[in-house]
């Protein structure tokens, strides 16, 4: 399908590629259990097409971009209803759904930001597929001692099962990205609390990386630790050696030590 022309400032990219759609579809589906699905910026309807389909599917489709809302109105006309004009970053959709899980071939631009908003509403979201810019997508899947592995690896994988599921091609789209893209797959993980502060796991993490060169003794400054507590050989450490378990481990340290009042 065509006739919607993509814009660059909503970082519109529009899949051409039908197998590549089915694999997407099939990658959500095959592990999309109950409660709503969601799909983010459907743009000409390539995935949509496929959920619409599915008669016992709860599914509606966010789009921020009205010429996108008009022609899947125009092609699916008994669908409207599950096709809306509205911006997921600021809609309220995963405070109103007690299970909600999301796909699509997410905008670049957004990308990081929409993750960002399913980790806080991480207990109503059990699963997520999406297409992504390939650096975002191998970020995201990290392991701990890799250059790559930051604030979303170990946000993301304290509570989910994070897949890198396979590599897409510039020219599968339209118009083609200057990158590579991925697909990746989040599945909720058995863990409910962490058994640590969830705030101060979060400042903690976020505090490790923006420094990520320097030792914690050092990016974790501002937290205002007691000496006897930073002479702990994790303090010696940067914060992409840590793997989730020690970030919790950390988190724990800290707030026995009454730090960080002033972060």
């Amino acid at each position: 399908m065509g006739g919607v022309r993509a814009k660059k400032k909503l970082g519109q990219h529009f899949l051409r590629d039908e197998q590549i759609a089915l694999d997407i579809v099939d990658a959500f589906l095959n592990h999309h259990k109950e409660g709503l699905a969601i799909e983010i910026g459907p743009g000409t309807g390539v995935l949509t097409k496929h959920f619409l389909a599915k008669d016992k599917l709860a599914f509606k489709a966010f789009d921020i971009d009205q010429e996108s809302i008009d022609f899947l109105h125009k092609h699916f006309p008994d669908h409207k209803e599950q096709v809306k004009f509205e911006d997921f970053l600021v809609s309220n959709i995963l405070k109103e759904n007690q299970e909600v899980s999301i796909v699509g071939n997410f905008p670049y631009n957004i990308s990081s930001q929409i993750f960002f908003k399913i980790y806080e509403a991480k207990e109503h979201v059990p699963l997520v597929v999406g297409m992504l810019q390939k650096e975002v997508a191998e970020r995201i899947c990290a392991k701990p001692n890799s250059k790559i592995y930051g604030i979303l690896s170990v946000l993301l994988q304290a509570f989910y099962t994070t897949e890198y599921l396979f590599t897409v091609e510039p020219h599968v789209f339209d118009p083609p990205p200057k990158v590579r893209s991925a697909v990746i797959r989040l599945c909720r993980n058995e863990n409910q609390e962490l058994g640590c502060d969830p705030k101060m796991f979060k400042r903690t993490v976020k505090a490790g990386f923006q420094q990520r060169r320097k030792t914690l003794r050092n990016a974790l400054k501002g937290f205002n630790l007691s000496v006897e507590l930073t002479e702990d050989e994790v303090f010696n450490k940067r914060a992409e050696q840590l793997s989730v378990l020690d970030f919790i481990e950390l988190t724990k340290k800290i707030s026995a030590d009454g730090g960080s009042n002033s972060i």
